[in-house]
């Protein structure tokens, strides 16, 4: 397994970042904690989970089921960097709530920590992220209630989700008011499919020295391979290979003939493309199964030389940075 510092810091982490978003929902808990024995004995060091994973009425059962695989001991806990999240509210969905149970408020960061150490089973977080930005609290209590929680060894890093190029640079410019570290990295929808980022989240970050941690990298399945699991197996792959327009079609089964020709699962292909991108700390791999798991550290063996990431660019076009890709 390859290694690389997370954003500017001297934090390692692996290139691959294992999502346990599927453990509960999808994932049983015994074949949980076998993906996570089995990531660890591959090299994967970075996990990410959010305390509102397990969704409906079983928020934070993701983060139970990481706190009762470290509880196992063996240096489970001592391996890993951990990264969790907070701002969605945790009661059942339609649920009746008080204010403050939500977002980034000072009362709901320190409640919300607290929570996700218990059910973690842990005294730290490596990297605790803001899953969305909150346009009604100040950066300056923001970053307070973040200096605290460092303060009291309870978080190392801060990290960000889902932001703007021009959120990123505003939390940053609160933060060096402070001279605080700030935001170390930032978690982006990311892939051959949505290259939005490109535009301005991309490159502040690489100008902040943030870290990119992609999600959705097979976005959701398409880069996965649709078309041809659709003739193999129907099921949920026929689904979505139904509802694709025919340009959609085109551009996934040119996607395919080239990974034919590579000799590469589309998957496998999708990972690596992410992994040669500059700006790319670690995609998100959420296995649902060992063998998933298996599939993607292949990605991370496959070398893309220029005239392949030529070819994906044709089949999925990108953006140059802002301004330049708006010009004429």
């Amino acid at each position: 397994m390859e290694y690389t510092s997370l954003g500017r810091t001297g934090l390692s982490v692996s290139r691959l970042c294992l999502g346990t978003m599927n453990f509960g929902p999808l994932t049983a808990e015994t074949e949980a904690h076998q993906i996570m024995d089995a990531a660890h004995e591959s090299g994967i060091n970075f996990f990410d989970t959010a305390n509102v994973y397990g969704w409906g009425e079983n928020k934070g059962r993701t983060e139970e089921i990481v706190g009762t695989w470290f509880a196992q001991g063996g240096g489970r806990r001592e391996r890993t960097v951990l990264a969790t999240k907070l701002y969605g509210r945790m009661a059942p969905d339609g649920a009746a709530h008080w204010p403050n149970e939500d977002k980034l408020s000072a009362l709901n960061i320190r409640r919300a920590v607290d929570a996700s150490l218990k059910r973690l089973q842990t005294d730290y977080i490596d990297l605790y992220q803001m899953h969305h930005v909150d346009r009604a609290t100040p950066w300056e209590e923001i970053w307070q209630a973040m200096e605290v929680l460092t303060a009291q060894g309870k978080i190392l890093y801060v990290g960000s989700s889902n932001f703007a190029g021009w959120h990123i640079a505003t939390a940053q410019a609160a933060a060096a008011k402070r001279n605080f570290l700030g935001l170390v990295a930032e978690q982006s929808l990311y892939n051959l499919l949505a290259r939005t980022v490109e535009l301005e989240v991309l490159p502040s970050a690489e100008y902040h020295g943030l870290g990119v941690i992609p999600w959705s990298p097979l976005q959701g399945g398409l880069l996965g391979g649709v078309l041809r699991k659709a003739g193999e197996q129907g099921g949920r792959s026929a689904d979505r290979a139904k509802k694709l327009s025919a340009a959609e079609r085109d551009q996934l089964q040119a996607y395919e003939d080239f990974c034919d020709k590579l000799g590469q699962e589309p998957g496998t292909v999708a990972l690596s493309w992410l992994l040669h991108q500059p700006t790319v700390t670690a995609p998100i791999i959420g296995p649902r199964t060992p063998g998933q798991l298996e599939t993607a550290l292949k990605a991370v063996e496959v070398k893309l030389d220029q005239s392949d990431l030529d070819r994906l660019d044709e089949i999925f076009p990108g953006h140059r940075t802002a301004p330049e890709d708006y010009a004429w």
